[in-house]
């Protein structure tokens, strides 16, 4: 089992990036495909990006590919979504989740391990 913190969020203008952290407990970090999903006001939650076990493999939505990066520090414990070109429609509260396996996942229903999540406001 693996629990899971969100850090990093807050208050940005448009154009403007921020960091998101991901800190996991327990000793099998390394064994776990990661995501990042986000949930709007009034949305349900999308998926935003996700990341193999080893870091070697991502994939992202349309929607934030070519603006948002993925990474991991497998020995840190910790997943990473770097936000560039933040727009005003990326404002959510965004999650990370975790699932024990090889790949990466795009779905939400692979994954059994949420965190709380942060929010992020992106002012115009």
């Amino acid at each position: 089992q693996v629990q899971l913190a969100e850090s990093g969020g807050g208050l940005v203008q448009a154009g403007g990036s921020l960091r998101l952290s991901c800190a996991a407990s327990g000793r099998t970090f390394s064994g776990y495909a990661m995501g990042w999903f986000r949930q709007a006001p009034g949305k349900g939650r999308e998926f935003v990006a996700s990341i193999d076990r080893s870091g070697g493999s991502t994939g992202y939505a349309d929607a934030v590919d070519g603006r948002f990066t993925i990474s991991r520090d497998n020995a840190k414990n910790t997943v990473y979504l770097q936000m560039n070109s933040l727009k005003v429609e990326d404002t959510a509260v965004y999650y990370c989740a975790a699932v024990f396996g090889i790949g990466w996942f795009r779905g939400r229903d692979p994954y059994p391990y949420w965190g709380q999540g942060t929010p992020v406001t992106v002012s115009p």
